[in-house]
């Protein structure tokens, strides 16, 4: 029974989406040209490209089996999906903000009757009725930060990362109203009756995002340097060393290690003498 997996056609999560499946080793067919719909070779999966809005919808109705979507997307659909991993990228806030000129500070400071602008009315609207503020909200598609200064609203709610483009557009952040990742998704009924599929890709998935800051580190290292190195490089469950063939003065050392240390272990490993040093990335590291 084909696998249907739901991925962003465009956009912040879509192209680290579709690079995280080809690390899987999912070899998807015509993926560069962003058709509706595309085969994965030699496995019983099909993909489809859709807006990530639209994802959590398609997955709840059972259109697709799976799908990998925006945090922020499913609390503000609140559909019946079940999320069953959270990915290690998408990072991003739902935030209030209000022009830097306008003297709020916090939602206290925001008048009762105040026009918000967003793409998340359902969030916004409970947020502000929990803080017991009562705020009229229009619905827009995008560029909402643009609102408060054409009078179309007095304040926004809009996703916000580094915060540039609030402060380009003279806004301030107030108020945190959820935190985003990019997230996997999956329909209830298809995670029954396809459990074990959907485990296993998700497994595959997990295992790119384990591998994302690692990097794999080889080196041929004097032995008497070698105590020094496995205190170094201790790695995941110590240094991997192996003899070299009619030498018995050198040994080859394999080791994973964080990918913000490769510099200073090229630098450790050359002062203490050791050759051949090669790093190479990991598609997928599986526990």
């Amino acid at each position: 029974m084909t696998l249907r997996l739901a991925v962003p056609n465009k956009g912040r999560l879509s192209e680290r989406s579709v690079q995280i499946l080809k690390q899987a080793g999912l070899e998807i067919e015509d993926s560069d040209d962003r058709k509706l719909f595309a085969n994965v070779k030699k496995r019983d999966f099909a993909v489809m490209f859709v807006r990530a809005a639209d994802i959590v919808s398609f997955v709840s109705k059972g259109a697709v089996d799976i799908g990998i979507t925006g945090k922020d997307l499913v609390l503000e659909a609140g559909l019946d999906v079940k999320s069953v991993y959270d990915l290690n990228f998408g990072h991003c806030r739902l935030s209030v903000a209000a022009p830097e000129s306008s003297g709020i500070e916090d939602v206290k400071d925001i008048k009762d009757g105040s026009v918000v602008a967003t793409s998340f009315p359902n969030l916004t609207r409970k947020y502000f009725a929990k803080a017991g503020k009562r705020i009229e909200v229009t619905t827009i598609s995008g560029a909402a930060e643009v609102t408060p200064h054409i009078g179309v609203a007095d304040l926004i709610v809009d996703l916000v990362s580094s915060g540039s483009t609030l402060k380009v557009n003279h806004l301030k952040e107030v108020a945190v109203i959820a935190r985003s990742n990019a997230v996997v998704i999956v329909n209830e009924g298809s995670y029954k009756s396809k459990r074990e599929e959907i485990d296993e890709l998700v497994a595959a998935i997990e295992s790119v995002e384990n591998a994302a800051n690692k990097k794999y580190l080889m080196a041929d290292v004097p032995t008497k340097s070698l105590e020094a190195v496995r205190k170094y490089l201790p790695g995941i469950a110590g240094p991997t060393v192996m003899n070299i063939a009619g030498r018995d003065d050198v040994v080859a050392v394999h080791v994973v290690i964080d990918k913000d240390k490769a510099y200073d272990a090229i630098t450790r490993l050359k002062k203490l003498g050791a050759t051949g040093i090669l790093i190479v990335p990991i598609d997928r590291m599986v526990p």
